[in-house]
């Protein structure tokens, strides 16, 4: 099912742009089937033997994709299915082909589906989480699917924030419980017997979880979000908030329910937060003269009144709450698609304005006040049913529980008089409105509210069979009271005395609206609240005024740590490292007890060079100075590599610290020659002491990190798997390309974006400019550094021609190097272009002889690339950026693509013969004179780390190189 979702979200876009709205038909057959799969299970079996399904997932932390369909899953999954099949439906009629961004909202809403079908199966918390987190990313892009409409992206931005802060708090509570059962099994920590002894962690954690559900749910204080999100299209509100999203608090609150059993202090503050939030959602929903925010807040009280009943975890509170749960599916998702159509067909919501629908559009009449009345709990509908089970648990559970029926039927007086207000005008007359004119509504725009509002009338001849279904959930937890059932016709008694007393409170409700709008207006806190009261009393004001002190005091604190400056960023951040390892320092000995001062004589000559370099780079005030300085430090380090017996590791830092020096001095053209004096000498003080100490914490805690070891070291245990299954002697260079594999990838990709990132900020205006070759070049128009308006060049100095001989003659030979005339006279050196000459084709030898050496001699694929780089750094300064062009006629991405897509395709080859990714095959080769030849499938791989490092270098040669010489040549014709 959840394949098939995701599949069907990816080709939401392109059957819209094919068929336009008509691809909301195709796509309403994925969560049918789904619908229709689930219904071929018995829930009944399924409450003793649910169906469980597991993948390992991330398997050294034992996260599994574990499903599990039992009773409680299967009616929530059954529900998002079904009514999400029917609101697929409904958008085929309900947009048009010309709507802005129809085939992302089309793929966003099938996702979002297949989302919360995850979220109901899945079992693994982390699972649980994950799906939890996609359904409010979902439901943000639906709830701002008209991004030029502030109201649309602010209140997709309250949800976001609301529900995401919930999410978070409820992932602590979940890694808090599974950490306590030693599972992450959801199924299996609420069973786990914890429970019965539960002390302040699991309640705490508890609270945080329930934390998750009550915004998800919009439970006060919380409730404000969903009002807003009725700027979304209504589909997304017959959908997410009424059938799906705003389900999944409820949802886990029922799952958490077997634990709930033993937590009566979290019970009773969710059953205070539900009747809160129903008495609070149905008060706001009677002042609402939008039919849409009027079932939105009747939305927000519904969902208390489920929280709240729910909440109490006991077998009769289950039952009913079940019972209720899928009575508001089915009554407020086809009230939702009515507005929708009157929306539409209608122009407005305005119920002072909407005058005799009821006349024109009797059908759509009938369906809203079915709905509707199935809301107020009129008899015999199937709302009745379920609320009349909530009454009978309440009251025949005694205690104070009745205090919570006391509630619920005040908060349910208020559900009456809202669904009147509701059906009155929506479809009755308008006072001093003119009546509605007549349109056409099809059948097939009714279809989708039709179906759902007949499933809820075919629920009241089918109680007694969906009793069953719902007890075998419900049968897990204890029984209290004298047990309920699901009847039309209830016994007489208390329980059906309260519903005789809701209908009639709230029809006098009804028959006094005006009485009702004084009285709600003069106790509304905008009435008689001060300013600042009203952020507390309002919590959609007290969340933007959160919002706006965040914004504030963002406003204040970042300027003091982000001021622009790179030296006071990184002051800050070792500022931060020295206080958070301070205290752990404090409490260690000075000195690890096996502590060897030196290991071979040479140390006492290179570090003493190496902290001196290090000292002058501090104290330069030259950048040209401080770089060399730094990569004496660099060579320093690589001498040691060396004496500790790591030749692999002493040639990289050896080239990389060349490569970087190159790299630096081309950055420096664009650089002042000095560092920028600083006047006050406190400062400076204090960025030694912030430098010295750094180094005293890292030093330290790399001694103390040596001293920590307990286990053997790796390396000697390497040496013979490296040769038997690696097929080479170099231990370092099969581990890279063989055993951590897999790091290496990582690191190759590093470097393809970093690449990426730094030619990006140096071209202006294009990724990549095309390869300009010698032979295609004007002349008179290619001297680097000497500009075109300065005096003409001789013209025997660019008399020179790239032709073959047997064209040219013999003048081709007349420069050392292919572009060595295109500098200007003056900026030419013939020493370099000699030794270029000589050297380049000997260190492109030399990179291909360390590649292919790598696998049993000191060397590899990035030893071999970084020379190859160097050399192509080599024809650069020697001869120009047009001499780079000769060296390398090729684009910087045309090389990094190509190596890493030989790095993919390593790892993919093997699949192809039966072999895992990245697996590795040592064939032999038996050539005439050379002897045997060994061909490790590793070389593929390396020779990708090679290009992708010669990409790297070219990319910055190019970028740092070449284009900051043609900025400097605008420079000049700019002056």
């Amino acid at each position: 099912m959840l394949l098939a979702h995701m599949v069907a979200a990816l080709v939401a876009p392109l059957l819209v742009r094919w068929i336009g709205r008509s691809a909301f038909y195709p796509l309403a057959v994925v969560p049918a089937a789904s619908a229709v799969w689930l219904a071929t299970f018995d829930p009944r079996t399924l409450g003793d033997a649910p169906v469980e399904v597991s993948v390992p997932w991330i398997p050294a932390f034992g996260i599994d994709l574990a499903f599990r369909l039992d009773t409680l899953s299967w009616v929530l999954g059954l529900i998002a299915t079904g009514i999400g099949a029917m609101v697929l439906l409904y958008c085929a009629r309900y947009f048009k082909d010309s709507e802005p961004g129809l085939g992302r909202f089309a793929g966003v809403l099938t996702a979002f589906a297949g989302a919360m079908v995850g979220l109901v199966l899945a079992d693994d918390v982390m699972v649980i989480y994950t799906f939890w987190e996609l359904t409010t990313v979902f439901s943000y892009l639906l709830v701002g699917h008209y991004q030029d409409k502030q109201a649309s992206r602010r209140a997709a931005l309250n949800a976001l924030i609301s529900t995401t802060a919930g999410g978070l708090a409820m992932l602590v509570g979940m890694l808090m419980v599974a950490a306590e059962a030693g599972t992450l099994r959801l199924s299996e920590i609420v069973a786990d017997p914890m429970w019965t002894e539960a002390g302040p962690f699991l309640i705490t954690a508890m609270v945080l979880m329930l934390a998750g559900a009550t915004s998800k749910s919009a439970l006060v204080p919380t409730h404000f979000w969903l009002p807003g999100a009725m700027a979304a299209p209504t589909p997304v509100s017959a959908y997410l908030h009424a059938a799906a999203m705003v389900k999944a608090g409820i949802y886990l609150i029922l799952r958490m329910a077997p634990a709930l059993t033993h937590l009566e202090v979290i019970t009773v503050v969710l059953s205070v937060l539900g009747a809160a939030t129903m008495l609070l959602g149905g008060w706001r929903a009677l002042r609402q003269t939008d039919i849409k925010l009027l079932l939105a807040y009747g939305t927000v009280s519904q969902l208390g009144f489920l929280a709240a009943v729910t909440g109490l975890a006991t077998h009769d509170a289950v039952l009913a709450g079940l019972a209720m749960l899928i009575a508001h599916a089915l009554f407020k998702a086809p009230l939702f698609m009515v507005v929708g159509i009157i929306d539409k067909r209608f122009g407005t919501r305005d119920l002072r304005i909407l005058s005799g629908v009821g006349r024109v559009a009797p059908v759509l009449a009938v369906i809203g006040t079915l709905s509707a009345a199935s809301m107020a709990a009129v008899p015999p509908l199937y709302g009745f049913v379920a609320k009349e089970s909530i009454y009978s648990a309440l009251w025949y559970a005694g205690g104070w529980q009745r205090l919570l029926l006391i509630a619920l039927v005040a908060g349910s007086v208020l559900t009456v008089a809202y669904s009147w207000r509701f059906v009155r005008g929506a479809f009755g007359p308008a006072p001093g409105a003119p009546r509605v004119a007549a349109v056409r509504i099809t059948p097939l725009y009714l279809l989708a509210p039709a179906l759902i509002t007949a499933a809820s009338l075919a629920l009241i001849v089918l109680t007694s069979p969906l009793e069953e279904m719902l007890r075998a959930y419900a049968s897990v937890l204890p029984e209290t009271g004298e047990g309920i059932h699901l009847v039309v016709i209830p016994h007489l008694g208390v329980p059906l005395l309260a519903s005789a007393i809701t209908l009639g409170l709230g029809m006098v409700l009804c028959l006094i609206p005006r009485p009702v709008a004084l009285l709600q207006k003069a106790v509304s806190p905008l009435t008689w609240a001060p300013e600042r009261a009203l952020d507390v009393l309002d919590a959609e004001r007290g969340f933007r005024r959160i919002l706006r002190t965040v914004d504030k005091l963002s406003i204040v604190i970042t300027p003091l740590f982000q001021r622009g400056s790179l030296p006071y960023t990184l002051g800050t951040m070792l500022v931060v490292l020295l206080a958070l390892v301070a205290p752990v320092a404090l409490t260690q000995s000075p000195l690890p007890d096996n502590l060897v001062l030196f290991q071979h004589p040479v140390e006492l000559i290179v570090l003493p060079v190496a902290a001196l370099a290090a000292i002058g780079a501090a104290r330069s005030r030259r950048r040209l100075r401080a770089v060399f300085l730094i990569t004496v430090t660099g060579y320093s380090v690589a001498v040691l590599f060396m004496v500790a017996g790591a030749p692999d590791v002493a040639t990289t830092q050896v080239l990389v610290e060349t490569a970087m020096t190159v790299v630096l001095v081309l950055v420096l053209r664009r650089l002042p020659l000095h560092f920028s004096r600083r006047p006050l000498r406190i400062g400076a003080w204090g960025r030694w002491a912030i430098a010295i100490s750094t180094a005293l914490v890292l030093c330290g805690g790399a001694l103390y990190a040596a001293d920590a070891r307990y286990r053997e070291a790796l390396g000697t245990g390497l040496i013979e798997p490296a040769y038997e299954i690696g097929g080479g002697h170099n231990v370092v260079n099969v581990t890279l390309v063989d055993a951590r594999v897999w790091d290496t990838m990582g690191e190759i990709s590093v470097l393809l974006v970093v690449a990426t990132g730094v030619a990006s900020l140096i071209f202006v205006t294009r990724r990549e400019r095309p390869i300009a070759r010698v032979r295609d070049l004007d002349a008179s128009r290619t001297s680097i550094w000497r500009r075109r308006a300065d005096p003409a060049l001789p013209q025997n100095a660019l008399d020179f021609d790239a032709r073959p001989d047997d064209v040219a003659g013999g003048n081709r030979w007349r420069t050392w190097l292919s572009a060595g005339l295109t500098l200007a006279p003056e900026r030419r050196m013939v020493i370099l272009e000699v030794i270029t000459r000589i050297a380049f084709p000997m260190m492109m030898m030399f990179s291909v002889y360390l590649l292919m050496a790598g696998h049993n001699l000191p060397g590899g694929g990035f030893a071999g690339g970084l020379v190859a780089g160097l050399a192509l750094a080599v024809r650069y300064l020697a001869g120009g950026r047009y001499e780079l062009t000769e060296a390398a006629p090729v684009q910087a991405g045309f090389v990094l693509g190509t190596g890493m897509a030989l790095a993919v395709i390593s790892g993919v080859l093997p699949l192809l013969v039966g072999g895992n990714v990245f697996s590795q095959a040592t064939p032999v080769v038996h050539v005439p004179l050379l002897g045997e030849l060994h061909f490790p499938t590793a070389l593929l791989f390396d020779l990708g780390v090679y290009l992708v490092v010669v990409g790297v270098m070219l990319d910055f040669l190019r970028s740092l190189g070449a284009q900051i010489d043609q900025q400097q040549e605008a420079d000049v014709d700019a002056r």
